[in-house]
């Protein structure tokens, strides 16, 4: 199991909690990438932009590079694995109730 930190786990899911900072999630995967060319599809400010990307930030998702004037973001996804592992867990439960629901409907058979 992997471990984690309550205060970080809240962090993480409270990131993704937003559609704006999912997308800029997915479209950090392939690689690196500038501020600026991050916040070029949206219809907000960069200065909205960036906010979001300091809440990823935060949550230890994104990590920042300065060179001079130009501020380069990496995805940083360890602590998605983490959320993931402990969501796992209950995935796992629902599929236990899931098979024990149809091993109650293959004894009763149908009405």
């Amino acid at each position: 199991m992997v471990e984690y930190r309550a205060g970080q786990l809240d962090a993480v899911y409270a990131a993704i909690s937003h559609p704006v900072r999912r997308s800029l999630l997915e479209r950090l995967r392939p690689g690196d990438a500038r501020v600026t060319e991050l916040a070029a599809p949206f219809s907000m400010s960069l200065a909205a932009v960036s906010k979001h990307i300091n809440v990823l930030e935060s949550a230890g998702l994104v990590r920042r590079t300065v060179h001079g004037r130009e501020h380069q973001l990496a995805l940083e996804a360890s602590p998605l694995m983490t959320a993931a592992s402990w969501l796992d867990r209950y995935r796992r439960f629902w599929e236990d109730r899931l098979d024990l629901l149809e091993a109650r409907l293959r004894t009763e058979g149908p009405r």
